[in-house]
């Protein structure tokens, strides 16, 4: 066999390769991140419709119809991401497109209620233990924020593949802080421990690029940048009066 024949059939595999590759890790993170959230959300929400769960919310409250169509839309999510990841690893792309306007559709509703249920929550003066609502309100409107912008970078670049499965990641990454704080002893640790915890799946995206790709694709890079230098922003707004009063306004 000639060298250019060589060349030629190592350059045809290689695709099929790193198809296979993609498939296997973004299907791994898929399932790893609807885990995330069953084991942050079991004793605090899901496990509540058995007789021995919770009657409050972590924050205190009570579970409102509000917060039951939070919970049903964000279920949602996680459950159409592991739909959508198989059915690009099984190689039915044309399906998955036409779902992408229900997932689309169902992005607009989760901005909605998840920030109709933080701004309620505030309201009602609910927070974590020993925390002020309208300071912790910084955290789910910044989240809300993030994962509307990522997600709609991802419609934009919905023909770019390698963009595209990139940005749909990080748009779960910005929402799923909420579950890793409810982690068995995470939420005493602080923003900072969450988090990072978050984190954590970006980081596992950008080394399985490093490993495969020898480069960080720019969508991980930015990304994760807007996500990390979030966390310090938040945290000094939270504090200042402009916040306050902004804060107020939301929820009286």
């Amino acid at each position: 066999m000639s060298t250019a024949t060589v060349t030629r059939t190592v350059q045809h595999a290689s695709p099929a390769r790193e198809y296979t590759r993609d498939r296997l890790f973004y299907s791994g993170m898929a399932v790893a991140m609807g885990l995330t959230v069953f084991v942050g959300f079991g004793s605090s929400y899901y496990l509540r419709f058995l007789s021995s769960g919770p009657g409050t919310t972590v924050s205190g409250g009570p579970f409102t119809p509000l917060i039951h169509l939070h919970g049903v839309l964000f279920t949602a999510w996680v459950l159409l991401f592991i739909v959508q990841t198989a059915l690009v690893a099984s190689r039915r792309v044309a399906v998955h497109r036409r779902l992408g306007v229900a997932t689309a559709v169902l992005a607009v509703l989760m901005v909605v209620v998840g920030t109709s249920t933080a701004i309620a929550t505030a309201s009602r003066g609910a927070a974590p233990p020993g925390v002020d609502p309208l300071v912790f309100l910084v955290i789910p409107m910044f989240d809300m924020l993030l994962f509307a912008t990522f997600i709609t970078f991802a419609l934009v670049k919905r023909r770019d593949r390698e963009a595209h499965k990139r940005l749909m990641l990080l748009a779960y990454v910005s929402i799923i802080v909420a579950a890793v704080a409810r982690l068995p002893g995470v939420l005493p640790l602080g923003p900072l421990a969450f988090f990072g915890l978050a984190f954590l799946f970006i980081l596992m995206g950008g080394l399985y690029d490093f490993l495969s790709r020898r480069r960080v694709h720019r969508v991980y890079v930015w990304g994760g940048a807007l996500f990390a230098i979030s966390v310090p922003v938040r945290l000094m707004i939270s504090g200042t009066s402009a916040w306050r009063a902004f804060a107020e306004l939301l929820t009286s």
